[in-house]
Parts: C-alpha cells; structure tokens; sequence
C-alpha cells in the first residue's frame, strides 16, 4: 500500500449508508419518483488498470420484489475523485440506467493516475450512493509491493460473511473473487438464514438471488473497500455443470436458456468490463491485468467451455473415480481457445509475479484410501491433459514465479504443481495456494487425512475452517496468509491466521512462512 490510506474504520462509517454527510454534487435536480431509497445494494468497484477503473452500482429501491423500479431509463449521476471529502472532483458524467439490465449501471472511468486510491459515489435526484473505495494498478516500470486477498463459495444459508467485515478492515490493494458468489440450491446442515425462493431458473429469479446475497452488509462493505475481479464458477449457474450439460436437465436448449439467465444476472450485479457484458449463453470474462513490473494476473473460465465430465457420462462428478477417458489428449478444462489465449499471454509482457486465477485445486489430489487410485472428476483431475498443457506452457514461456489461486474445494490447501505428480523427483513447475470457502460446509476430515496420506506433493491441507486468503507480494517473497473465522455460523466472529506459507523468488514450491 502507498500513498492516501484511509484510516480503515473511517472509510467504513463514511462509506456504509452514507447519503448526503458529505459535499454534494451541486444543484439537486428534481427526483425521479422512486418508492424508496434506490442505492440498497450497494456499490462496487473492479477491472483496475493503470488509467482505468470500473465504478458499479443497481437501482433496486425494493430489491426482493423485482426491484421496484419502473420500466422507464433513469439518469445516475456518478463522480470520482482525489479525496474522501469529494473536494478534488476528477472524473464525473451521468449513466443510464434500463430496465434490461436491471437498473444496474457499469461505468468505465478513464483517464486515472496510476497506483492510487480514489472514491467514488453515484446520485439519483436527491438520494445519494454509499462511498466506495477504488484503487488503479501501477503503471508497468512501477515495482510497488502488492497485497490482495481472495475468496470463494458463499453459500448465503450456511453462514454470516463475517470474513468479509474482516476483509474490508485490512490493508489491501484488490480483492479477487473466485467464484460461486451464489448458491442456486440450499444444502448442507444447520443453515442460519434461509434464501428466497427455490432453485433460480429465469433472469427474474437470478436477479433475486443476487439482490439477496448482495444486501448483506459486510458483503457491501467489502465491495466498498476495494477493487475487485472476479470470475465465476458452477453454483452461479448450477452444480458441477460443463459447458452446455447440467445433470440436473436433459434438455440441452432449456439449460441454456437458464446459463443465458444466469450469466446475465451475474453481470449485472458484479462490477465488470463491458468487456464481459453476455451474449445470450456466452460471456467472455477470462482476461489479463498487469500490476506494474511486480504482478501479471490471468483470470480464466474453467466452465463455459470445457469438455464433459469423464467416466460418468451423463451424471454429476462423483467424488471418487478412475478410467483411462479422464486422461484423453483432447479433453480440456479451458477450452482450445482460451488454451491459446494462456498460451499467447504468457509469451508475452511478464511481471515478477505470474499469478494464476482459477477455480479449483490444481494439484492432483488422489481421493481412494486403496492401493488404487479415485479422482473428482469435477476437478482439473478430470481434465489431466489440459492441465498438463498449461503447466508445460508455463515452462515454455519461462513465465516468472507462476503462483496458483483457487478456490471451490472449500478447504486450504499449499502444494507444488509438478510436470509428473506420480514421480516424487519430477520438477516442481508452480506454487499453489487453495482457499477454503466464504461459508460453505468443506469435507470430511477423514478424506482429508487421505488426501495427504497418498499425496505427497499437498504439502498442507485444512478443512474445518471457513475463511479466506491473503497474498503479500514483494520482489523476493510470495506471502499467503490462511485467515480463519472463529465461527461462520455466528454474526461478527472474529478471524485469526491458521498458517502463513511461502514461496521464493526464482525458486517455485511451498516454504514453510
């Protein structure tokens, strides 16, 4: 962190309800008439570039009844500025925002400084936004450390997203999201809050489930703090689906229609490009972001486009399986145009960091307690030649210090990613770092005990606790930090660090912190 960090508990009561406590925009036109306060959802900012940044915010005066708009565009004011008071006024304009995307508006502000922080706000007639809190990347030649943390899978019912109060009290720079930002489906044991409504299936239905999960005040708060990216996984759409296959529908017309949905539910309340924006079933949200000289960051899409699910076809991943389909040359987790775009990247421009953001585990992860071997096919080892593929491009390219990110498996987990995971002496080629989940149960302890009992590579492994991670990059050191909740299932419970591990400049593979 650098220049003009806010004092963070002063950020938050100037963010979090703020209306019109500070300097306002000038003379108030007459408000539009809306049944209530329009801003319930929040605001939200992502896509940092080094002149750029993506500023979000919904109209949803009553966001659990469709809403509560009319079906008429409405003006949203936004500005940007230098200072938390609004007295050096940078960037300001005015959106529309339409009924066809939910009144939700997304606004690229161009012409930033690099490397610094900047707040913005939004305005409807006389009712003002919270405060958010956004910071551009640092330009390429600019080396500043960095510090970011991710998180994954938030099933809403299963606990209170307390980590993510802890998240906006930290220092950080951006915060990267991985996925399964909403749950389609209850599940799980001992659910504290319940969602509205069943399994979503039309746009009206996602766009609930999404207003549900964001009205969360800590969520909010975290949204508020920092720039964040984001990219989706399964639950956004439905369980352990591939590409155009869901277990849970036959019909593969109808599943697209509810992917189409889904997809344009999840752009329209996450601060993305318009770069991302859908077209009908398709989105392409796997992209690239340079953080000066010290990080180049991939984002990647392990859903859209990936072959299906080997040795059960026609049925959900089972947690424990082989056959010699899971290992065909032509099945990939990315599919053969991202594949290219991994491999063209990577060629190209490099930071000190390469940091890889994806999903899932990457690491191989033998699951059968036997003399045999069982293996998730929802999980990159389903997929073991494009995974193959994109750790030989690693290599190839002499990308520098590849760190990989992941979520999904609702545990932590550090490990090296090697070319041979069966050979003990092959080449460790990359560091992993997996996150446990938001909220969501993670597995049993006795499969974890396997997990590192037949897999030597997994240096570490976790499962009873909810949390999230912290990565500090500096030009010699990879710093994670593994941050636990006390209790998920209690309101404001504290978080304390569980592990702290490393990798080292020039030299991949998990160090002890």
């Amino acid at each position: 962190m650098s220049d003009l960090v806010l004092p963070r508990r002063r950020f938050l009561q100037a963010s979090i309800g703020a209306t019109l406590a500070v300097r306002p925009f000038g003379i108030l036109e007459a408000a539009p008439l809306l049944p209530d306060y329009p801003f319930t959802l929040g605001v939200a900012s992502g896509a940092p570039r080094a002149n750029s940044v993506v500023i979000w915010t919904r109209l949803a005066p009553k966001p659990l009844e469709g809403g509560g708009m009319s079906a008429q565009p409405v003006a949203v004011d936004w500005q940007v500025a230098e200072d938390e008071n609004f007295g050096r006024v940078v960037r300001k304009g005015r959106a529309v925002a339409e009924q066809a995307s939910a009144h939700a508006v997304h606004v690229t502000v161009a012409g930033l400084k690099p490397g610094r922080w900047y707040w913005y706000r939004f305005r409807v007639g006389r009712a003002v936004s919270p405060i958010g809190r956004t910071r551009t990347a640092p330009a390429v030649g600019a080396a500043p450390d960095l510090r970011f943390a991710y998180a994954s899978c938030q099933q809403y019912e299963q606990g209170y997203f307390s980590a993510y109060a802890e998240i906006a009290r930290r220092e950080l720079d951006f915060v990267v999201h991985l996925g399964d930002y909403i749950y389609e489906s209850s599940w799980g044991s001992r659910h504290v809050r319940k969602h509205t409504g069943g399994i979503p299936t039309t746009l009206p239905e996602f766009r609930e489930r999404y207003a549900l999960y964001k009205l969360d005040p800590d969520l909010q708060s975290a949204h508020a703090a920092f720039p964040w990216l984001s990219i989706w996984d399964d639950h956004e759409v439905a369980n352990d689906y591939t590409d155009d296959r869901s277990s849970l529908m036959a019909d593969r017309d109808q599943f697209l229609k509810v992917r189409a949905a889904a997809y344009q539910a999840y752009y329209e309340h996450m601060p993305l490009p318009v770069s991302a924006r859908p077209q009908g079933p398709q989105a392409v949200i796997y992209d690239q972001y340079r953080f000066g000289d010290m990080a180049n960051l991939l984002l990647l899409d392990d859903r859209q486009y990936r072959s299906h699910h080997a040795c059960l076809p026609g049925r959900s991943a089972s947690p424990r399986v082989d056959c010699a389909d899971r290992l065909r040359e032509d099945r990939t987790m990315l599919g053969d145009g991202q594949e290219k775009w991994v491999d063209r990247t990577l060629a190209g421009d490099k930071g000190r960091w390469t940091i890889i953001a994806q999903q899932t585990l990457m690491a191989e992860r033998d699951l059968d307690p036997g003399e045999g071997h069982g293996y998730w096919m929802d999980g990159w080892d389903g997929y073991a030649a494009g995974r193959r593929r994109l750790l030989d491009s690693l290599v190839e390219h002499r990308a520098p210090n590849p760190v990989v990110i992941g979520g999904d498996v609702h545990a932590f987990f550090a490990a090296d990613l090697k070319s041979d995971f069966r050979d003990e002496k092959s080449s460790v080629v990359a560091t992993e770092f997996c996150g446990t989940s938001i909220t969501s149960e993670g597995p049993s302890a006795k499969g974890l005990a396997t997990v590192r009992a037949k897999n030597p590579h997994i240096k570490y492994a976790r499962d009873d606790k909810r949390g999230f991670a912290v990565v500090s990059l500096k030009k010699d050191r990879c710093e994670v930090g593994f941050e636990a909740v006390a209790n998920e299932k209690e309101p404001g419970s504290p978080v304390s660090r569980v592990a702290t591990f490393a990798c080292l400049d020039g030299r991949p593979g998990v160090v002890e912190g």
